[in-house]
């Protein structure tokens, strides 16, 4: 079937657009009455993630309110390790926690990957669903966690402020690290992999904590991993974008990964990460989400300034640019300062 709108797809191929296609990480959340609703309705976050109807109605509700030029799978990051046996629950106010972390060699070596039409079937019933669903308005984006952000939580049992006991792991024993995230690296291709044959059209993985470490961490524990999904997961033209909160360090690196696209936070400006790729790869981004805390006056000028930078840096072009947050939108944030951003985006970077 073919997409009545592609622009986003366009974007990533660094192929010309009629104007700069957007959609945001995070939009389909608690910032939504209705899917607060869904939430109720569910009874749990997890019920909700699980239940393939209920996925795909989250994952439909900010199309129905933004004309967003991509759908996002709701799901979550942690799924992979809770297939893998670590028994995932979330707690009020605290958000994910393990009832089995990884403590020792043994638990390490106990991890396989995990069977994705069995384990995870829910996550490729909802694929399937919302694509049939979306009937070709927009493509759909299947995604998982980085190997280092998965380990982060599976060796900590939950969140942490400092990510001390995976960064001690990585420190004292490199050998066993290195075997975790090679599971876990095994693991989320199969995963990308099953979304990608469910109907995924486009493939994101979330190193969300991959910039709490140092660069020479980074180069060891992260980035070779991102690299071999890149090289390995069989995508046909599915592009695939990497995203790293925190990565501008290792925006040249990111570019020879063998990724379509690298979504680039706000703490490095679209102007110097372009002029840094060299158009090698599609850049996503990167608008700070407490932006949306302004005025809509304000939410537009700040939209303004996102594309200027970008096409300053791209030699005049606008081309190769997929606008998002440098990071997901927070619960409070008003549906009407959305609105404004994605109909700024369009009107302003009209070709």
């Amino acid at each position: 079937m073919a997409l009545k709108n592609d622009r986003f797809l366009r974007a990533l191929r660094r192929e010309s657009v009629d104007c700069t296609p957007v959609w945001l990480m995070r939009q389909a959340g608690r910032y939504l009455p209705e899917y607060r609703a869904t939430r109720q309705q569910a009874g749990s976050f997890l019920g909700m993630a699980m239940t393939p109807e209920l996925a795909c109605e989250v994952t439909l509700q900010p199309l129905r309110r933004f004309p967003l030029d991509a759908a996002i799978l709701f799901s979550d990051i942690l799924t992979v390790p809770n297939a893998m046996g670590l028994g995932l629950y979330f707690v009020d106010g605290e958000g994910p926690k393990f009832e089995r972390p990884l403590r020792s060699q043994a638990d390490i070596d106990r991890l396989s990957v995990p069977d994705m039409e069995t384990e995870l079937r829910y996550v490729m019933d909802a694929v399937r669903l919302i694509r049939r669903e979306l009937d070709g308005s927009v493509p759909l984006i299947g995604f998982s966690g980085s190997p280092w952000t998965i380990a982060c939580y599976m060796v900590e049992g939950g969140g942490s402020k400092d990510w001390g006991k995976v960064k001690a792991l990585a420190i004292n024993d490199p050998a066993a690290m290195h075997t975790l995230l090679g599971v876990v690296t095994d693991a989320v291709i199969a995963y990308l992999s099953a979304q990608h044959a469910a109907g995924a059209q486009a493939l994101q993985v979330f190193d969300t904590w991959g910039g709490t470490l140092s660069p020479s961490m980074y180069r060891e524990f992260s980035l070779p991993y991102l690299t071999r999904i890149a090289h390995e997961l069989k995508r046909g033209d599915t592009p695939l974008i990497l995203f790293v909160k925190g990565n501008a360090a290792h925006l040249e690196a990111l570019a020879e990964s063998g990724a379509e696209g690298v979504g680039v936070d706000w703490t490095v400006t679209l102007d110097e990460a372009a002029r840094r790729t060299a158009g090698k790869i599609a850049l996503q981004g990167n608008l700070d989400p407490a932006m949306l805390y302004g005025s809509p006056d304000a939410v537009r000028s700040q939209v303004r300034a996102v594309l200027d930078s970008y096409r300053t840096g791209n030699g005049g072009s606008r081309d190769g640019h997929v606008f998002n947050l440098g990071h997901g939108m927070s619960p409070d944030m008003n549906p009407e300062h959305v609105a404004v951003l994605v109909d700024e985006v369009h009107r302003y970077s009209a070709r």
